[in-house]
């Protein structure tokens, strides 16, 4: 290996860093579209899950100060893109037990219960790095995964 090179990684997306990197309306966009631009280049795995993929277009088909909605007819080629770069954890009953040890591993409530769902994910897919806006949230689960802000 020549030295300065690196191994491809694989990478979680999470939606709010997702949704800046692929609306180019949503605030942010000019700074994280990049840093997620270099990750392809660099031929990272970038993986998203079902819950991902439900968060991005609640924000994407409502109304919003910024942007006007995504319609109906839109989803299915914004989902086309999606598939087209970012490969899908699929919620197996592996996760789901995963994401109820977490539960009591790491014990949180409320809408938080979302942000073990992923790391429950990551972990099962064995994904180590997530990328994410919610660096407070996410936290608590450095002991399982690297959590990055763009």
């Amino acid at each position: 290996m020549t030295i300065g090179t690196r191994m491809p990684a694989k990478v979680f997306i999470d939606t709010n860093v997702l949704l800046r990197a692929t609306v180019a309306q949503f605030p942010d966009y000019a700074r994280i579209k990049p840093v997620v631009d270099q990750r392809i280049a660099n031929g990272d795995e970038l993986w998203i899950n079902g819950q991902v993929i439900r968060e991005y277009f609640n924000q994407v088909t409502r109304p919003q100060s910024f942007m006007q909605p995504v319609t109906s007819d839109q989803v299915a080629g914004q989902y086309k893109k999606l598939r087209a770069v970012f490969k899908i954890a699929v919620e197996t009953d592996a996760v789901i037990e995963q994401f109820v040890t977490l539960l009591q591993s790491h014990p949180k409530g409320g809408k938080q219960v979302h942000d073990t769902n992923l790391i429950a994910t990551m972990v099962i897919y064995q994904i180590p790095i997530l990328l994410t806006l919610n660096l407070e949230d996410m936290k608590r689960f450095g002991d399982l995964v690297t959590v990055l802000s763009p």
